[in-house]
């Protein structure tokens, strides 16, 4: 049966807002995403996707194809701060227990944060999406420093970032993955954020679980979270 539309129905005036639960990974030499580290003070990101350009080709007088650019996935992150381990994904590197130097080789890292998506509801606590950001390099920025004056304000550092796609099984590759806590079921999302924020040991039937470090898994370990299979650490490894 056809259905006529009907606009802003109530519980579907949806909206996406903020930004929270910033945590960095930085690559190792595997190219996996062993161990996260909080990012606090994060205060934006924007997803700058780019290329995807039209080329048209014209034959016989008219408009024959049209080809598109391969596109890429930028992005730009602003915080007050920053962790400790981005350091070495900023160009810096330790000369001595306290003494840095720049213009060092730039580690490549992940990203994960967390939008809210809300509804005319819920509010804000509709749910919220996860963002994951893989294979990044943060490029050179700028850093003002001013007096203090009679309306002091702290500094913001941003960094423009570049990425190189992951390899996705029955896709292309992709720097950008985004779960939605609305679409997903609530223990497969538990045991993704589990993996991604990490673990404290717990006592359960009287068995001490060991806590797991924080860590980001590529998109083919996500899918098989989601879907509800099971993948160990080392399974994972070889994917």
């Amino acid at each position: 049966m056809a259905n006529k539309i009907v606009w802003d129905k109530t519980g579907e005036r949806f909206y996406e807002t903020g930004v929270d639960r910033g945590v960095l990974y930085v690559q190792d030499d595997q190219g996996k995403y062993p161990k996260g580290v909080a990012w606090n003070g994060l205060t934006g990101v924007t997803e700058s996707p780019t290329g995807a350009e039209p080329n048209p080709l014209y034959a016989d007088n008219i408009k024959y194809l049209n080809l598109f650019s391969v596109e890429e996935f930028e992005a730009n992150i602003e915080a007050y701060t920053y962790p400790e381990e981005f350091e070495e994904c900023d160009g810096s590197a330790e000369l001595t227990p306290g003494v840095t130097l720049g213009q060092q080789p730039r580690k490549t890292f992940g990203l994960c944060y967390r939008t809210k998506l809300g509804n005319d509801l819920e509010g804000e606590d509709y749910g919220y999406k996860l963002h994951l950001i893989y294979g990044a390099k943060a490029a050179p920025s700028d850093k003002g420093y001013e007096t203090i004056n009679d309306t002091p304000d702290a500094i913001t550092f941003s960094w423009d970032v570049t990425t190189t796609p992951v390899p996705v099984t029955g896709f292309k590759p992709t720097a950008l993955l985004v779960v939605d806590s609305t679409k997903v079921d609530p223990e497969k999302l538990a045991a993704l954020e589990e993996i991604l924020y990490g673990s404290e040991e717990e006592v359960v039937n009287e068995e001490t679980v060991p806590g797991v470090d924080a860590r980001l898994p590529l998109p083919d370990e996500v899918l098989t979270i989601i879907q509800g299979l099971d993948l160990t650490w080392d399974e994972a490894d070889m994917t």
